[in-house]
């Protein structure tokens, strides 16, 4: 039985996401201000202390801008060479002429794929992007049609797929076996990640019509045909640098220590790993284009300009999001879920899902849900442990909304309104999310069959 006060924060949470809905998309109030003021609000209701309520915004907005704003500058200032030495133009000449016009969907949802397997989703975003812009362009397809099956992939390898952080430290939690998890995760985030990306973005893309103007596409020129454009090998050399880095880094993270082992995790850090794909830019697609310093340094801080309110909004999406772990939502929500007879698969799911809609970041929520299932699992000796690590994943993804920074982020790099960004994002997260749940309970099934 849920006590009456967890019953109250539950309903002051869920009214809290509601009004910020209301003002931003309603009323048109700045989406930032709208945030910090539901926030303290909600903090007030909660019966935290005021400067308790501030202090617990300002540490979730610090923490998130800790991690994003150093991404989205140097994810911006790679994307900016990109495009402006005709890297970006290259590679999406090449899609298209591989893939064809009518599949350029399913083109960027496999670079999503790909790319996406070491980085966070938010790095992977960043450094593509300025390719989705570029495609978009040459094929005038919409940008939804384009850029959500790109987000599905970043997405489905985020939450479900080894060796992403994420995904590891779930595999790590369940004591689950690396590769298995690997081939499962990847039998059922294929399909997944088709459904929600070029299958739903054909549906929802015709119903969403995008403003003539984006002002952060504009910052990502594109070139004429005739122009002199960098090899297809170095353009993407370029893209993938930082992400070898990382999967360098995520290898030697699982190795014994030593020197060699401390650079290669130092190299495949998040932040150095894009820095040094930066800094190979400003040279391969720089000055090997024919740019002085001078233009290169213009195109770096050009390209900084329009990224501060992005920055912005995901910083305070992510303090909302500490304000409702404070508040004491987090627990509720456990204690809403746990002492229920929940088939386990189910439960692990569940908790995520419910954590991930009241704190909005899928790390927090898949690493505290697998935290209170792993004795449970352990003590019923449950025989699929790899599938626990891909529920628990999958419901870590679920309607990502105002509280979480990925949608913020996806909501101004593709200039949607908020109603637009659900209809499309949210909702792309949620097929990911149940599909991916369904399928997972399907080879637990399966395998518990011997089929």
């Amino acid at each position: 039985m849920i006590d009456p006060h967890s019953i109250f924060l539950l309903t002051a949470a869920v009214a809290a996401v509601i009004v910020l809905i209301l003002l931003i998309a309603g009323l048109k109030l700045n989406p930032f201000i709208s945030l910090l003021v539901v926030s303290l609000a909600l903090a007030l209701v909660a019966g935290m202390p005021v400067t308790a309520g501030i202090h617990s915004f300002e540490q979730g907005l610090g923490a998130t801008l800790g991690h994003i704003a150093i991404i989205v500058a140097l994810g911006t200032m790679l994307g900016k060479m990109l495009a402006e030495s005709g890297g970006a133009d290259r590679i999406a000449h090449t899609l298209i002429d591989f893939f064809g016009e009518k599949r350029v969907a399913w083109a960027m949802m496999t670079i999503g794929l790909l790319v996406g397997l070491p980085c966070f989703f938010e790095v992977g975003f960043v450094l593509l992007i300025p390719i989705a812009y570029t495609v978009a362009r040459r094929t005038g397809k919409s940008l939804v049609l384009v850029a959500l099956p790109l987000v599905a992939g970043l997405s489905v390898v985020h939450g479900l797929v080894p060796p992403h952080p994420a995904a590891m430290l779930a595999v790590s939690i369940f004591h689950a076996d690396v590769g298995r998890t690997i081939f499962l995760a990847l039998l059922i985030g294929i399909p997944t990640a088709v459904l929600a990306g070029p299958v739903y973005a054909t549906l929802i893309a015709p119903r969403i019509a995008l403003p003539a103007e984006n002002p952060m596409a504009a910052e990502f020129r594109d070139h004429d045909k005739e122009r002199s454009l960098p090899s297809f090998g170095l353009a993407v050399g370029t893209i993938l640098l930082p992400v070898a880095l990382m999967m360098i880094g995520s290898w030697a993270g699982t190795a014994q220590g030593g020197a060699l082992n401390r650079t290669f995790r130092l190299l495949g850090n998040d932040d150095i790993a894009l820095l040094i794909g930066v800094v190979v830019s400003f040279i391969a697609l720089g000055k090997m284009s024919g740019f002085s310093r001078a233009t290169i340094l213009r195109f770096s801080q050009e390209s900084l300009a329009p990224t501060a309110m992005i920055t912005l909004l995901v910083g305070a999406g992510g303090g909302f999001g500490r304000v409702l772990q404070d508040s004491g939502v987090s627990h509720a929500v456990i204690g809403a879920t746990v002492g229920h007879h929940v088939p386990l698969l189910l439960l692990a799911w569940l908790l995520a899902a419910l954590l991930r809609l009241a704190t909005g970041s899928s790390t927090v929520s898949m690493s505290t849900a697998a935290g209170i299932v792993a004795p449970i699992a352990l003590r019923t000796a449950y025989p699929h442990p790899e599938l626990l690590a891909i529920a628990t994943g999958a419901g870590s993804l679920i309607f990502s909304h105002v509280n979480d920074g990925g949608f913020w982020l996806v909501k101004e790099y593709l200039n949607m309104s908020v109603p637009q960004t659900i209809k499309s994002w949210s909702i792309c997260e949620t097929i990911i999310s149940v599909t991916a749940l369904l399928l997972a309970m399907a080879a637990a099934f399966a395998l518990s069959h011997g089929l």
